[in-house]
């Protein structure tokens, strides 16, 4: 999640799944702490298996799901306080469609500017390629030309 290009665009799907889930199952009237668990083997990535592990842990104590992800540095401001507003208003699973909506945004967005970065790169790999491949035939019939010359 911390690599450069695409360290950010898998923490984003990974909140968009994360958030997506979460709804899901909140809408379904699952309970809360099972929904959670569910989440928590949903999630792909340990990093936020783990936050969300600890969100479990501080609802069964009675504390918001919120207070684990505000200090982990994988979760931005945005998802914490559209979940607290969530937890405050009764609309969480709402919340956390729009969230999901968002990030799979983001995702998407990502994604095209990740293509559009390789296109180039990808055209001059190949050029360069071609152009292997057409000296390794030309050189060999030149090579033939010149000796046919010599005779």
């Amino acid at each position: 999640m911390r690599i450069p290009l695409f360290g950010p665009m898998v923490q984003k799907a990974a909140l968009a799944k994360l958030t997506r889930t979460l709804s899901s199952l909140f809408a379904s009237s699952v309970p809360i702490l099972q929904a959670m668990s569910i989440v928590e083997e949903v999630v792909e990535n340990e990093v936020i298996a783990r936050v969300v592990r600890d969100a479990r842990d501080a609802l069964e104590r009675g504390q918001s799901i919120t207070e684990p992800m505000k200090g982990h540095w994988a979760f931005p401001p945005l998802i914490t306080q559209m979940i607290s507003i969530g937890e405050q208003t009764g609309a969480l699973d709402a919340m956390l469609s729009k969230v999901a909506d968002f990030y799979d945004q983001e995702v998407d967005n990502s994604t095209d500017q990740l293509k559009s970065l390789i296109e180039p790169l990808m055209i001059v790999f190949l050029a360069g390629i071609v152009g292997v491949i057409v000296i390794a035939i030309m050189v060999p019939m030149f090579d033939i030309f010149n000796q046919v010359d010599k005779m």
